[in-house]
């Protein structure tokens, strides 16, 4: 009998936002079932890269930063540092697990970014942002909340409901107002890079309906949504400071 041949196995661990503790529901939703699985793929032999890191950047972060009035470099050097040793406690085999705010991070976003850009996948255009005229700044998603159209939920998100969780189209949200502040937030227009997703609208269904067999019932269902609908360019960069440049 031929012998098995090694195997290379990467294992892409969700990358946590490093904005609060981690709880019960990361370890068991994705966390320990990882590591079980490069356990397994270790056991067998084969060569395993167990891989993530935490997320630093965006407005998760900055929300935490400033509800409590520090800089929010300060809340990501305190969660990291409380993550790994939770990773540390419960055993977790990591081969490695970095972070955002390195400098390799931040040149290979760029890179991707240059490189789309010269292929013509990304592109400049015109989108409408909540603005608070009180703060005088574009307010990203999460620092927006009203009431959802769709099922009436009050601390709707300006870009999804959490309660239904159904996506929300920009000015679709009632009564929208700054988290922050609760003052009535204003449409305004601001230029971006959106990421032009219906040029791979042809390569992603020929994708789908050869590798979507495997995929679970809901995964699958929502893909197909997406594709019936028509893929859309989407905005990649946002109005903040807290990110890579």
């Amino acid at each position: 009998m031929a012998k098995n041949k090694k195997r290379k196995i990467f294992v892409g661990v969700a990358w946590p936002y490093v904005n609060g503790d981690m709880h019960i529901g990361h370890l068991a939703g994705y966390l320990l079932p990882a590591d079980i699985f490069a356990r397994f793929h270790r056991l067998r032999g084969n060569d395993v890269l167990m891989a993530s890191g935490s997320d630093c950047h965006g407005t998760p972060i900055t929300v935490e930063a400033e509800e409590k009035g520090v800089h929010p470099r300060e809340i990501v050097d305190e969660y990291h540092s409380k993550n790994l040793k939770l990773f540390e406690e419960a055993r977790l085999d990591f081969d490695i697990f970095t972070a955002t705010t390195t400098a390799n991070h931040k040149r290979i976003v760029q890179d991707f970014f240059l490189a789309g850009l010269k292929k013509g996948y990304i592109i400049k255009g015109l989108t409408k942002q909540y603005y608070s005229e009180n703060e005088k700044r574009f307010l990203p998603d999460r620092y927006v909340e009203g009431t959802c159209p769709y099922c009436g939920y009050e601390e709707s998100r300006s870009d999804q409901c959490d309660n239904c969780g159904k996506l929300i189209a920009e000015g679709e949200l009632k009564k929208p107002r700054s988290k922050k502040g609760g003052n009535e937030v204003v449409l305004r227009e601001t230029e971006h890079y959106f990421f032009d997703w219906s040029q791979l609208q042809d390569f992603l269904e020929k994708y789908f309906k050869k590798r979507s067999g495997q995929w679970r019932k809901w995964v699958r269902s929502e893909t197909e949504n997406w594709l019936k609908e028509g893929l859309k360019p989407r905005a990649i960069t946002r109005d903040i400071e807290w990110g890579i440049e």
